[in-house]
């Protein structure tokens, strides 16, 4: 009879050492990158304070980036320092608000894109009237694809905004005899304001969902979805699951279109129309943040308000995401209780409001928008592997 081999137990131990890392090694390769570290404290859990000493806002209405209608310094919104009293205090953290001097310091020869809608470019605003406080040389940019942005000379960064409002490609198409005209969605393609950004930015924040309604492709006029150029069968049975086709694929894009981008992901900007839609006299004429008890009747969806699709496509993003490397910036919450701060009636516009109705969507600036760049702010020193900062700048 043969004899048995037998190896020594130090030579077997080290031999499954080196089989199980090599092995792990294997399998990494196979599954998706995990979701980025967060954070130690959540940012997002809080409430509205009240702070009547609070400085003054860092920028004011000569911002050259201000875009019209959220000036509302400008447009004398009524209450413009009370919404500039309430401070986002977190439950078990601080948040400090940005320096736009270290933030160039630490952002110098760097890129900073936002894609998404018009409420991403509400953040790119804020964001851009900010950082103006450290170069007030910035200049207007324009590139071909790029719809605005700025350009801070003292310290070679870019900042810029690519409108993409559903992400993915859309067009009119005629159709056929039944459907008639409708806007093709390609689902796999990015829309053509970003398809070619890739090895531009450093750090990019993505958004959609604000366009993902009937009112704004009606269905006289509707969504028909494409993939790999060909319609995509069963056809999706309304929008939001064509939305979510859309997530799914424009996240898988990006995670592997952008393996060294610095990648964030702003979830929903909830609305406040109070008494019907914006088409339906929808009003949102508030002089205070909402109380934390009138939030679900605001926003769950089970109440079927008119606010309502801000949570649904949050669950819709927050599962798209999983396995990427992508942080979603949970904004929303804190963003529901300020039913106070937007435009509503003071548009910059004589007959704005009889055409459009108030804005209950978009944010005043200076308001809510500039504690989300303080949150940004935060969420990037983490992921650059540096001290989360500290208050330093001083009006």
């Amino acid at each position: 009879m043969a004899a048995k081999l037998k190896l020594p137990s130090s030579t077997l131990f080290i031999w499954l050492i080196i089989s199980t890392c090599a092995l792990t090694i294997f399998y990494s390769k196979l599954v998706p990158s995990s979701s980025p570290p967060l954070l130690p404290c959540n940012l997002f859990a809080g409430k509205w304070v009240i702070d009547p000493n609070r400085p003054r806002p860092i920028y004011d209405d000569t911002c050259p980036f201000h875009r019209n209608a959220w000036n509302c310094l400008r447009n004398q919104r009524d209450n413009m320092e009370v919404i500039n009293s309430w401070k986002w205090v977190p439950e078990d953290c601080e948040l400090n608000e940005i320096d736009p001097l270290e933030f160039m310091g630490v952002m110098r020869d760097k890129r900073i894109g936002f894609v998404g809608d018009s409420l991403n470019e509400n953040f790119l605003v804020s964001l851009l009237c900010i950082l103006r406080v450290a170069d007030t040389g910035a200049k207007k940019w324009k590139r071909k694809g790029a719809w605005r942005g700025a350009y801070f000379p003292k310290f070679n960064v870019t900042v810029a905004y690519h409108r993409a409002v559903l992400l993915a490609k859309y067009q009119w198409s005629e159709g056929d005899e039944v459907k008639g005209r409708v806007h093709r969605v390609d689902v796999d393609i990015p829309a053509k304001d970003w398809e070619d950004i890739g090895g531009f930015y450093d750090i990019l924040i993505f958004n959609t969902g604000h366009w993902w309604g009937y009112d704004k492709f009606p269905k006289e006029s509707p969504l028909a979805f494409y993939q790999g150029g060909e319609p995509i069968v069963p056809a999706p049975t309304d929008m939001l699951e064509g939305l979510q086709i859309v997530l799914k694929n424009m996240a898988a894009y990006i995670q592997k279109e952008f393996p060294k981008t610095l990648k964030f992901w702003r979830l929903q900007s909830p609305r406040h129309f109070h008494g019907g839609d914006w088409n339906q006299n929808g009003s949102c004429l508030f002089d205070k943040p909402l109380e934390d008890s009138e939030l679900d009747l605001w926003f769950d969806p089970s109440y079927n308000g008119v606010n309502k699709e801000a949570r649904v496509i949050n669950k819709l993003i927050i599962k798209a995401l999983q396995g990427t490397d992508i942080e979603p910036l949970d904004l929303t919450h804190l963003s529901e209780f300020r039913a106070d701060a937007h435009p509503a009636i003071w548009l910059g516009k004589k007959d704005a409001v009889a055409v459009w109705g108030q804005d209950c969507m978009h944010w005043c600036l200076p308001g809510v928008p500039d504690t989300w760049v303080d949150i940004l702010w935060q969420h990037v020193h983490y992921r650059l592997g540096q001290p989360v900062p500290e208050n330093k700048y001083v009006v």
